[in-house]
């Protein structure tokens, strides 16, 4: 597991004062680059080798803008091609949105999924 904190921005409230739902999905995403880095180094989009197949939100609580919030990282499943990562949002304590996507290892030449390898699948792991 892996930790980063986000600093929530004014542009990320909505009319009812906390931060708006579409962004914690944003959020989760900007924390999953160090797995992207393990498939795209240099996160160079025409080496890209991974697609996005199902991602879920699911929210515990409000978040506010003022307060920094902790996204924790995480590989909870590995298969063949694809992998699960689940995150959290946590501030001032406490357990704000929970997320999982499913992550496929992708050939965009041939347009089909590729099989992990034993060495990827250990990184993954790892995480």
């Amino acid at each position: 597991m892996y930790s980063q904190t986000i600093q929530p921005r004014f542009n990320e409230t909505d009319a009812l004062g906390h931060i708006n739902n579409t962004v914690v999905a944003a959020w989760f995403e900007g924390c999953r680059d160090p797995l992207f880095r393990l498939f795209t180094p240099d996160l160079n989009p025409a080496q890209w080798r991974l697609i996005l197949a199902k991602f879920s939100v699911e929210f515990h609580a409000e978040l506010f803008y003022g307060e920094p919030v902790e996204i924790r990282t995480w590989v909870s499943r590995v298969g063949s091609s694809s992998f699960d990562v689940s995150q959290q949002a946590w501030q001032l304590g406490k357990h704000c949105a929970s997320g999982v996507a499913v992550m496929v290892h992708y050939d965009f030449y041939a347009k089909q999924s590729a099989a992990l390898t034993d060495g990827l699948k250990a990184q993954l792991l790892a995480l």
